[in-house]
């Protein structure tokens, strides 16, 4: 029997070539030492204006025999795909003849020009994302909590027009997690055999700090969990 071949279709984001600053100032407060400031030059790329949801995921997995990853009872279709490892989001990327963002494209994506901790400024609300709400950033008030992910493009977009690029989820990227370089880069892609993958973004269960655009997490690649998932670069 022949298998569905049918891909879903994602909605693009076109981020503009440019230079910005990566990482954070010393200042900023909840930053951590890996995120030391350094310049990158970007060329011009499409971002999926969303993560990728279980609806996209599940024809994936329909189209290649993949066992179909759990929701955790929360619901499939437009919730962003979870417990998917670095393998199966690169595989998925492949397959759709993308790829996984740089950790540089990620930041500079993120930020959509913005210097600040968070895209929406030097705060981030729970009205604007999804996090922990009881765990606000430096002394802000309290929001909600909700304890799972939400349907994808649930809050206003960015600049860019990407969404949830804080919060819901984390997102892999496809670089190695190592120190930053202190001198200027131009379309920077960490490909050394390394022992984790940098994943980004923060998620429904952690605080607004860890939603911070420097913010910077890894991992094995084999990790899955019900906090990370991805988002994809066309190549175009």
């Amino acid at each position: 029997m022949k298998k569905n071949q049918t891909k879903p279709t994602i909605e693009w984001a076109s981020i503009p070539a440019g230079t910005f600053t990566m990482g954070s100032p010393e200042s900023e407060v909840d930053r951590s030492r890996d995120e030391t400031q350094h310049q990158v030059t970007l060329s011009a790329f499409k971002m999926s204006k969303y993560e990728v949801t279980f609806e996209q995921y599940d024809l994936f997995c329909e189209a290649t025999s993949r066992e179909k990853p759990s929701d955790r009872g929360w619901g499939r279709g437009n919730r962003p795909v979870i417990y998917i490892s670095w393998y199966d989001a690169k595989a998925f990327a492949d397959w759709m003849g993308c790829r996984l963002p740089t950790e540089a494209e990620w930041e500079y994506a993120c930020r959509a020009g913005t210097t600040t901790p968070f895209n929406t400024g030097n705060n981030l609300t729970t009205s604007q994302a999804n996090y922990e709400g009881n765990l606000p950033y430096n002394n802000n008030a309290k929001g909600e909590w909700r304890k799972k992910t939400l349907p994808v493009g649930s809050f206003a977009p960015n600049a860019y027009g990407l969404f949830d690029m804080h919060g819901n989820v984390d997102e892999w990227c496809s670089d190695w997690y190592e120190s930053y370089s202190t001198s200027a880069q131009t379309n920077p892609n960490q490909q050394f055999r390394g022992s984790f993958r940098v994943f980004r973004g923060g998620c429904w269960v952690v605080g607004a700090d860890e939603c911070r655009a420097a913010c910077r997490f890894s991992s094995p690649n084999a990790r899955k969990d019900s906090l990370i998932g991805f988002r994809l670069v066309s190549p175009e």
